[in-house]
């Protein structure tokens, strides 16, 4: 059974999970349709147009000693797949419609680099700023980690706080703790207008 976390938790993956070396992290969202939420992760952010066409786009940043050190480590739409071959983002979503995951990112935890110490998961909004567009359009935001092997759901972050205003999410990170991998739920909301801001956080 899946373990949901709060804000602020961390929990063993490999430690607790004998064998496991890849895994999906899934990431999805809705956009805000009525004032009523439609959908059944997580709870409604806030206000927003009705129906608004708004661009989410997940990414991660591969740190080393917690520092992003080289631009072929940003591994997003526009590069899905790392040099390593251990992060494989599978493409992008343009609408957040439906149910289930929008983004999927795949880990294969044995090929990332022994100089890789972290995996930042981040969600921003294409062009928010143009756009006039924010995190409280959005809402039934979440992050869950599966194990490929034998599809079982491990873990799962419902952001549930009220992002309106915040045009990218820090949404969780994977880290090296001791030989081990752990996941750490973050679920911090920025206004950084793109990935260039949220990189230079890191750098």
């Amino acid at each position: 059974m899946a373990i949901t976390l709060q804000k602020g938790q961390r929990i063993d993956l490999t430690k607790g999970n004998p064998g496991l070396t890849k895994v999906l992290v899934g990431l999805g969202w809705d956009p805000v349709e009525s004032k009523q939420s439609k959908g059944f992760l997580g709870a409604l952010f806030g206000g927003g147009s009705s129906g608004a066409n708004i661009d989410c786009d997940a990414s991660v940043l591969m740190l080393e000693n917690d520092r992003f050190t080289q631009k072929e480590h940003l591994i997003y739409f526009g590069h899905l797949q790392s040099k390593c071959g251990g992060v494989n983002h599978t493409g992008d979503n343009l609408t957040g419609e439906g149910d289930g995951d929008d983004e999927q990112i795949i880990v294969d935890l044995q090929r990332i680099p022994s100089t890789v110490n972290k995996l930042v998961f981040v969600v921003n909004i294409y062009d928010a700023v143009r756009r006039q567009q924010d995190f409280g359009m959005i809402q039934n935001a979440f992050i869950r980690v599966v194990n490929r092997t034998n599809n079982e759901e491990l873990l799962t972050f419902n952001l549930s706080e009220n992002y309106s205003g915040k045009t990218s999410l820090l949404v969780a990170e994977m880290y090296r703790h001791d030989q081990e991998w752990k996941f750490a739920a973050v679920g911090t909301g920025t206004n950084d207008r793109g990935l260039e801001e949220i990189v230079r956080r890191y750098t």
